[in-house]
């Protein structure tokens, strides 16, 4: 059972357990200094800034004249006539407006810059002008004499202009800066001041804190509500304040294992939460920093009192590693939520060893019992929604590659049937269907969707969510970065103001919600107290690093990886992979892209980091969180999420944390593995050790990790590299033709002993009616078999009938009633056997009518048919005649969920559409209209929805020189389409055919 670990416990055993993973701080390495290149871009910027300054309204007024009238116009001016100069001047007014408002840009950021205090205000409706004057005034001042003086305003270059708050006792919520070469440049200028006031900074602090501050050596301030935005971090706390980002450690320094007003303390790599009170370095500006209580007016008495006890806690480092862990995991950002007690069924089925997940548990071996014979990878039965989604990608896959070949889209490959996995492949897939949690995706799906459908109708943004819970029961908490104040109904507060939460009654409830998906970036990381934990990667601030083996982190980077390519509730991702072995891209070819190194991942993060940052300031928005709902939901707003499992050296990946400093908000977010426990610029640490868990103790976290080893990974990928119509040999189809996994004997001799019919109501031929109780289960089991001849797992059959789980002893009793149900052949043969793999199989002698259908068909126009037209349309109609409906029509509500699994259902349309085309042809061949009507419109009564056979319908009805049933059958095809209207193929043929269908249609209307 896993434990949680606090940080209490891990600070403790940290000295005696050298190989316990420690959250390290970010090591500065040497800033760049100010080179040739600067001085050549602020010159570029003077001669740039006097053109549009000077220059503009120079020759404005010398070419062109003033905008200005020369007297008040009569109001017969309103009646002349509009000619060019008319249209001219009202151009040079506008140009006259436009240099006006940037020229006002120019000089709000001059003064906001030469100040040092806060961050510009902004000119109305000015976006693109003031973010031009404000890159202008940065690079020229840059290098300025004074430029480390001004720094705390500088750094605000480049932020959403939507982003600027209104003062408090500190602005600690402002973004870094847009560029980061500019944030560069002033930390380069900035950097020997740094480093002195660093080192004084630590002195002070060490000495006398209150002394500190009563000197004026320190300022403090208060941290507030990011406002819809991700915490703030101590990075971007000294790049606001300080100029400098890697001046993070002095404020660390200063406050390290301080009580704050809410009685957590401040730990390596944890958040600053809002109200908590911070102490500066006596050189920090800007954010209305406050000297002593009484210098700040603005400040209620609380406050005032708060910064007064937070500054009499004077030498806090003594004894402070053991306060902090009495404290515990107070600081800890992603907690355990509390679990309501789960509800008692009336006649309960406990599994003896359940596996946990979304509320879902699976078959598993009753105690003392091993099952290690089966072989299947326990990773993916421990992973139901990693199991899901890949489930669910697979089957779509493989339909796609059914229209495919059905409509001659992949030359010389006429199959329906998937070719059937073998080997490592065959037990990845039966991982995937006895783990697999399809009903705890769709119910993540909807009550996220659901939650951002309620907020968006009361005006409420989306919060940001860390991390989301699913428990044992099947409730749904999340964790929030912040109160975000009473949740919508159904969902209810959770243990905290930071916990909303949703019980899975509630959760059944939902409809379908017409919005985007909220948090695409959760992912599966693994179980924690039988609660499976899912991170949003995109919202955290700064990079996550995983530390541990190159094995072990692979493992992990890839279930990450397969689940976000896959997963269900989730509507558009880029997903960037660097340094994997192997290629994934196969999962998802429309999610994945692979690139080379982290030269390109740097150029590529860059440019999108950009991009987001403007079409955010552009669209008006905080953060995509803003976009996700209400009239801006259409934008979207897709996160693009970047696993580098390759080890960045110090210098990447602090050029990867200033990239990442401001990604939570643009929805961004990166995982880095690296080999030790101490990568400079990660916000948040894990490791994980070669037992498989996922430690990070600072965030009290001590999971089972969910991972995918190389082998079930390679096994996964060829899965769906097999179902890709066009990855055959050499870019060649697989297989030339439909050859059926089980052939049956169509003449008299091979009549069956038990005979199933499917194809329509389930009916069974051959056996005894069994009781009534196991009726049900008995016949579904005998279905799953009927439908795999190539063979079914035990714990594949077991998951499917008990999807919530079932004991081993169960199972193997219904086992034994089916094969006393079968019974033998006349030569003792069981028809129910295992094979060497474990699996079970049926008999020859038992089949069901698709059994017979598919081997007709096959027959008909791959073996005896081809030579012999007689018995080609004997075959053929002998299998249309079979064709009484859907695929286990009327089964009872409630069974044979595992169909949504199965292919079947669009591989049964396909082969009567082939059967009724195929017999089509034969008649009309011989001039047999009517005969390939009838057979056609048969066909359509189970696939209604096949336009080739309306095609030959059309054709067929033509050829009967009736045009009066060629308007009709055209008048029932136009009343069909619907809305959506004929497809434009049947609407050229229809053009061919008869002409005048449209005034048909017409009339009708």
């Amino acid at each position: 059972m896993p434990r949680r670990r606090t940080s209490s416990s891990s600070s403790s055993t940290a000295p005696s357990a050298p190989s316990a993973p420690r959250n390290r701080t970010p090591q500065p390495v040497r800033v760049r200094r100010r080179s040739f290149g600067d001085f050549v871009k602020a010159f570029l910027a003077f001669v740039v800034l006097l053109v549009l300054v000077a220059g503009v309204p120079v020759a404005l007024a010398s070419q062109i004249g003033w905008p200005f009238p020369d007297g008040a116009p009569g109001l017969d001016w309103l009646q002349r006539e509009i000619t060019v100069h008319t249209f001219l001047s009202i151009l040079t007014v506008v140009v006259w407006l436009a240099w006006a408002q940037f020229t006002a840009c120019v000089l709000v950021e001059v003064k906001a810059a030469v100040s040092g205090v806060g961050v510009p205000g902004r000119v109305p409706g000015s976006g693109p002008s003031q973010l031009l004057a404000r890159q202008l005034v940065a690079a020229l001042l840059l290098v300025g004499a004074t430029a480390a003086s001004l720094t705390p305003g500088l750094s605000q270059l480049g932020q959403s202009l939507e982003g600027n708050q209104k003062p408090s006792v500190a602005a600690a919520q402002q973004t870094p800066g847009l560029f980061a070469q500019q944030q560069e440049q002033a930390a380069a200028t900035a950097g020997a001041l740094a480093e002195q006031a660093g080192q004084a900074g630590q002195a002070a602090a060490r000495a006398d804190g209150g002394a500190s501050a009563a000197h004026g050596d320190t300022k403090y301030y208060r941290i507030q509500p990011p406002e819809g935005r991700h915490h703030d971090s101590l990075w971007e706390v000294a790049e606001r304040h300080l100029g400098d980002g890697r001046r993070y450690k002095e404020i660390f320094e200063l406050n390290k294992d301080r009580v704050q007003p809410d009685g957590s303390r401040l730990s390596e790599a944890s958040l600053i939460r809002p109200g908590w009170i911070m102490e500066m370095p006596g050189d920090a500006r800007g954010g209305e920093l406050v000297e002593m209580p009484d210098a700040a007016p603005n400040v209620s008495e609380q406050v005032q009192q708060q910064i007064s006890d937070y500054a009499r806690s004077g030498d806090h480092a003594q004894g402070g590693g053991a306060q902090g862990g009495a404290q515990g995991g107070g600081d800890a950002q992603v907690s355990l939520p509390e679990q309501r007690p789960a509800p008692t069924p009336a006649n309960p089925v406990t599994p003896a060893t359940p596996v946990p997940g979304a509320g879902q548990e699976h078959a598993t071996p009753a105690a003392g019992q091993a099952e290690d014979s089966f072989g299947l990878p326990e990773a993916l039965l421990a992973a139901p929604l990693l199991a899901a989604g890949l489930l669910g990608a697979l089957g779509r896959r493989r339909r796609q590659a059914m229209w495919q070949s059905a409509l001659g889209a992949v030359g010389g490959r006429r199959g329906m049937e998937p070719p059937t996995p073998t080997g490592d492949a065959q037990d990845v897939q039966d991982a995937l269907l006895v783990g697999a949690d399809p009903e705890g995706v769709r119910l993540l799906d909807r009550s996220l969707r659901g939650l951002a459908a309620s907020l968006a109708a009361e005006s409420r943004p989306l919060p940001v969510v860390y991390a989301a819970w699913m428990s044992g029961n099947g409730d749904l908490h999340l964790q929030l970065a912040q109160p975000a104040g009473k949740p919508p109904a159904p969902w209810q507060q959770g243990q905290d103001q930071t916990f909303w939460m949703l019980a899975r009654s509630d959760a059944e409830g939902y409809e379908e919600a017409e919005t985007a998906a909220p948090y695409p970036g959760l992912v599966s990381l693994g179980t924690m107290d039988d609660s499976r934990l899912l991170l949003n990667l995109e919202a955290v601030p700064g990079i996550v690093s995983l530390s541990g083996t190159e094995t072990d982190r692979a493992a992990v980077f890839a279930s990450v990886a397969a689940e976000l390519a896959t997963n269900g509730w989730s509507d558009r991702m880029t997903i960037t992979l660097v340094g994997f072995g192997d290629d994934l891209t196969p999962l998802a070819p429309n999610r994945i892209r692979h690139l080379d190194g982290f030269e390109d991942l740097l150029e590529t993060m860059a440019a999108e980091t950009r991009q987001r940052r403007g079409a955010l300031g552009a669209a008006g928005h905080d953060s995509v969180l803003t976009g996700r709902t209400g009239p801006a939901q259409h934008t979207r707003w897709a996160p693009h999420l970047v696993l580098l499992a390759a080890q960045p050296s110090d210098e990447e990946a602090l050029q990867l944390a200033e990239l990442a400093a401001d990604a939570g908000r643009l929805g961004i977010g990166y995982l880095v593995g690296t080999g030790g426990t101490d990568l400079p610029g990660a916000a948040w640490e894990m490791e994980i050790t070669g037992e498989g868990r996922l430690l990070a103790p600072l965030l009290g976290l001590e999971l089972e990790a969910q991972s995918l080893p190389v082998a079930q990974q390679r096994a996964v990928v060829e899965l769906f590299t097999d179902a890709d119509p066009g990855s055959g040999p050499e870019g060649g189809p697989r297989r030339a033709a439909n050859t059926p996994p089980f052939l049956v004997d169509i003449s008299e001799q091979g009549r069956p002993a038990v005979y199933a019919r499917l194809v329509g109501s389930y009916e069974i031929i051959g056996l005894d009616a069994p009781d009534g109780e196991r009726s049900a289960l008995l016949h579904e089991a005998l279905a799953l078999l009927l439908l795999h001849r190539e063979g079914v797992h035990p714990r594949v059959l077991s998951s499917a009938l008990w999807p919530r789980g079932v004991t081993a002893d169960v199972r193997d009793a219904l086992l034994e009633r089916l094969r006393a149900w079968l019974g033998t052949d006349p030569d003792g043969t069981p028809r129910l056997a295992t094979d060497a793999s474990g699996r079970l199989t049926l008999a020859r002698s038992v089949v069901s009518d698709l059994d017979v259908l598919r081997s007709l068909y096959y027959e008909a126009t791959q073996g005896r048919g081809v030579d012999s037209r007689q018995v080609r349309g004997r075959l053929l109609t002998d299998a249309l005649v079979l064709v009484r409906g859907p695929l286990l029509a009327d089964r009872p509500e409630g069974r044979y969920r595992w169909l949504t699994h199965e292919i079947v259902d669009a591989q049964l349309p396909l082969l009567v559409a082939d059967t009724g085309l195929a017999l089509a042809e034969f008649h009309l061949e011989r001039n047999r209209a009517e005969k390939a009507i009838e057979a056609l419109n048969a066909a359509l009564r189970t696939a209604p929805a096949d336009e080739r056979l309306w095609h030959e319908l059309l054709r067929a009805t033509h050829t009967t020189g009736d045009p009066d049933r060629l308007r009709a059958l055209a008048a029932d095809l136009v009343d069909r389409s619907g809305a959506r209207g004929v497809p434009p193929r049947t609407e050229a043929l229809l053009d061919e055919l008869l002409p005048t269908w449209r005034e048909g249609v017409a009339a009708a209307g």
